[in-house]
């Protein structure tokens, strides 16, 4: 009689686990609008973020840390590695964050409703601290001798900062890029039990490289993005993983033989 019942059992519970997906779309949308529009607010701040980027690049000087210089200059050896790198910053960070987030709605409920958490706190923390500390990017510092690398090579995201409306050009202080990067990473790592689950770690480590090498963003971007999402996993915990969940995982991982047993015993 369990037996019978058992996947009807698990159904139920991942219908309920599972927010309704309307809901979902308008809030994750809503969020992203909020972001976009509220980034708006810090624009105009030229002088200020011009004045932080002089700091910010100081200071990395001052505690040694490696000059995003040497990073570029490999991206440089070759126009197809440089194009690579400006269309790799310009169409996966939204696509990915979002198919992380579609694959955890359908497979993951728990992860999924943890995720989207962290993320929008995230984001939230992020805004706030452009619009307190406006930064140029290091593509628009003399004093790094860097290149525009999406200006020179293509394609590029951004117009020139007067009458691009789309988007604050002065937000590099944190890198979402980066931040969201790694959250995908420790999504993953956290919602799957494979043993080559560590690899999606290569993920916010090649987008590291690519932010720095196409002087998009500072190394300390990146590092203060790491630090708010530390802090954001140190507030909303991971949910508890339940004998559903755990289940799952190990069918998921089983190879196909070792899956038809355990449903024939069913």
């Amino acid at each position: 009689m369990n037996a019978r019942t058992e996947p009807e059992e698990e159904a139920e519970s991942d219908a309920i686990a599972r927010p309704p997906l309307v809901r979902e779309l308008l809030l994750v949308a809503g969020l992203f609008l909020v972001y976009k529009f509220g980034r708006q607010l810090a624009t105009g701040h030229t002088g200020e973020a011009f004045h932080n980027a002089h700091r910010v690049w100081d200071l990395e000087r001052a505690v040694r840390l490696p000059g995003e210089g040497s990073v570029q200059s490999l991206l440089l050896h070759g126009d197809t590695l440089v194009h690579l790198a400006n269309t790799y910053y310009a169409t996966v960070h939204f696509p990915v964050t979002a198919a992380f987030l579609v694959w955890l709605y359908l497979r993951r409920p728990a992860h999924y409703v943890w995720a989207r958490r962290v993320l929008a706190a995230v984001t939230a923390a992020a805004l706030a601290l452009h619009l307190a500390f406006p930064l140029a990017p290091p593509r628009m510092l003399a004093a790094t001798g860097l290149v525009d690398t999406a200006a020179v090579y293509g394609p590029s995201v951004y117009g020139p900062p007067r009458t691009d409306h789309l988007s604050n050009q002065f937000a590099a202080m944190p890198s979402l890029h980066f931040g969201w990067a790694l959250m995908v990473a420790v999504g993953l790592i956290a919602a799957t039990r494979s043993r080559w689950r560590w690899l999606w770690l290569l993920h916010p480590a090649l987008t590291l490289l690519v932010i720095v090498g196409t002087a998009n963003h500072y190394w300390l971007d990146a590092l203060v993005a790491t630090a708010l999402l530390g802090a954001t996993l140190a507030v909303i915990h991971l949910p508890h993983r339940t004998a559903t969940t755990a289940g799952r995982a190990r069918d998921d991982l089983a190879p196909a033989p070792e899956r038809e047993l355990v449903g024939a015993h069913r």
